[in-house]
């Protein structure tokens, strides 16, 4: 059993732009693709950075308001260096955090909340850029079919990881919610099962009404 890869999500080709690209094209582009951010590139087509619409606003946010309604931002002296800012180069945030294509889908969620990041650039073995995945990438797993669900914890889960007949025990999948359902042999299958269907992609939530023959948990508690 393995998670979705990054590379299996990741949007390709991507739009970026170099270190020079100045402030009104690098506008441009994210108007014209629909897009929040970019990487900014080396001349090797590696990641150095990423510039994006907040990157952008900094400079609006510094402007005296001509009205003279509001007061001059006390903005910190990096965020009002970069505010003075007219190319890539000089906005952009840095260093670009990456991902590798064979990351799973969990490996880069996990990387993207802990820098609290919306997307990651992609690269090869040199560091070049080949794709981006953004979060919205991540969450296309829980577009999968409900019958694909119940053919991978059927197939992978049930048969290949438990040794379980497929035909043994009910599966049921709506929405993403799994239903397990029958009679295993040994009473610590259940947990085992939960964990496993829990970790299957696009599996929302599991609900487990298993029976047991033997309960092989009685009086571990007290073991330990």
């Amino acid at each position: 059993m393995r998670h979705r890869s990054v590379g299996q999500l990741m949007t390709r080709p991507v739009v970026s732009v170099r270190p020079g690209t100045g402030f009104k094209e690098i506008a441009r582009l994210l108007a014209e693709h629909d897009i929040t951010a970019m990487p900014v590139l080396d001349a090797e087509d590696r990641p150095v950075g990423i510039v994006s619409e907040a990157d952008l606003l900094l400079g609006e946010c510094a402007q005296e308001d001509p009205s003279g309604l509001l007061l001059a931002p006390d903005l910190p002296p990096e965020q009002a260096a970069r505010s003075r800012a007219t190319t890539a180069g000089e906005l952009m945030s840095r260093p670009a955090l990456c991902c590798r294509p064979e990351w799973t889908v969990v490996e880069a969620a996990r990387r993207m909340q802990d820098a609290h990041l919306k997307r990651l650039p992609v690269v090869d073995e040199a560091g070049r850029l080949i794709g981006i995945v953004s979060r919205g990438d991540l969450l296309r797993v829980f577009l999968r079919q409900d019958r694909a669900i119940r053919e991978e914890i059927r197939h992978d889960v049930l048969d290949a990881a438990m040794g379980l007949s497929p035909d043994g025990l009910g599966v049921t999948v709506e929405e993403g919610r799994v239903t397990l359902t029958g009679t295993v042999e040994r009473r610590s299958l259940v947990d085992v099962l939960e964990r496993l269907c829990r970790s299957v992609d696009g599996v929302v939530d599991v609900t487990v009404l298993l029976d047991h023959r033997t309960d092989d948990t009685a009086g571990l508690g007290a073991e330990r």
